[in-house]
């Protein structure tokens, strides 16, 4: 068995965004030159998600507006956690969107349903971020 590791990084140009990684994701697979097996790809910032749904504009308004009413940016000061930054909604808006997704690797592809896609969820951007691509296979 074999393993590759790669960081990706991206400069948000928002507080929040919504970036289709997929492509990035299959070109390390490619680079790792693994055909089967299993890759990990975790955001690496606590105000920062990965996760796999739908590449449709409508789905990521929606996203918005549903994460805006679970968790809102403002007032900062509805959060004990806004004393020295004004960040906490990103942090609920992370936890709910999750982390990292593990993906099958079959034949050298991303082994997806016909609408899958990785997306990085950033909730408190304007900054570089980073995410990490762990394959392992064979």
């Amino acid at each position: 068995m074999r393993s590759y590791r790669k960081e990706l990084w991206f400069n948000t140009t928002q507080r929040r965004e919504l970036i289709n990684i997929t492509h990035d994701v299959q070109n390390c697979i490619d680079e790792s030159d693994i055909k089967e097996g299993f890759v990990l790809v975790n955001a690496m910032h606590i105000t920062a998600s990965v996760f796999i749904n739908d590449d449709e504009s409508g789905l990521h308004q929606d996203y918005e507006v549903w994460l805006e009413k679970l968790a809102p940016e403002k007032p900062h000061s509805q959060y004990k956690h806004n004393g020295y930054e004004d960040n906490a909604d990103a942090h609920m808006k992370r936890q709910i969107m999750g982390r990292e997704v593990v993906c099958a690797i079959t034949e050298g592809q991303l082994d997806f349903g016909p609408w899958e896609r990785i997306f990085y969820g950033e909730f408190d951007g304007k900054r570089r971020k980073r995410v990490l691509v762990k394959i392992i296979g064979e």
